[in-house]
């Protein structure tokens, strides 16, 4: 289980620049991350309320999800859907709510739901969106695009970094969308 990239962007748009490390900051984010800071920084939630806590400060999504996408004819590789964090290993959607990620020798992220898919994977290439959703054997629909997470512990990251996982108390809590 480990980072195999990184990424960010100090400007709002979908997709992040790659970068070999990234400097996280607790309670606020990854530092010169347009969606970095205490308060919810994604356009449409701050139109919505800007007073909301950020619990989207950080956006993981596995690299498998990047491979199945390639192998349906998609054009997608790191920092395309504008997460801070590739990880491999990590079945990151099946995590439960509160999971701690701790992420090289420093940082400490705590999950706190899934992104939600939204139009904006059809501007960015057709048929997107629908290629990151999903519906279970009970018909129930899965958002494979990733999860948010908050910084409890700041510090460095680099590529190849290790992640270890640290459940929560049970009971369990599904993640639902932030």
């Amino acid at each position: 289980m480990k980072l195999i990239s990184l990424s960010y962007d100090n400007k709002h748009g979908f997709s992040k620049k790659p970068v070999t490390q990234l400097t996280l900051i607790a309670g606020l984010g990854v530092e010169g991350d347009a969606h970095c800071g205490e308060t919810v920084k994604h356009r449409s939630r701050v139109k919505a309320d800007p007073t909301q806590p950020n619990l989207r400060q950080v956006h993981l999504i596995h690299s498998e999800l990047l491979t199945e996408l390639q192998t349906k004819g998609f054009h997608v590789e790191a920092g395309s859907f504008g997460e801070n964090i590739l990880t491999q290993g990590v079945d990151l959607l099946s995590l439960p709510k509160d999971t701690l990620l701790h992420l090289g020798d420093e940082v400490v992220l705590q999950v706190t739901g899934l992104r939600n898919p939204c139009a904006q994977l059809d501007h960015y290439q057709q048929g997107l969106t629908q290629a990151v959703l999903d519906k279970d054997e009970e018909g129930n629909l899965i958002r494979k695009a990733g999860i948010m997470a908050i910084v409890v512990q700041g510090g460095q990251l680099l590529i190849e970094d290790n992640i270890k996982v640290e459940l929560p108390e049970k009971p369990y809590q599904k993640l639902e969308r932030v």
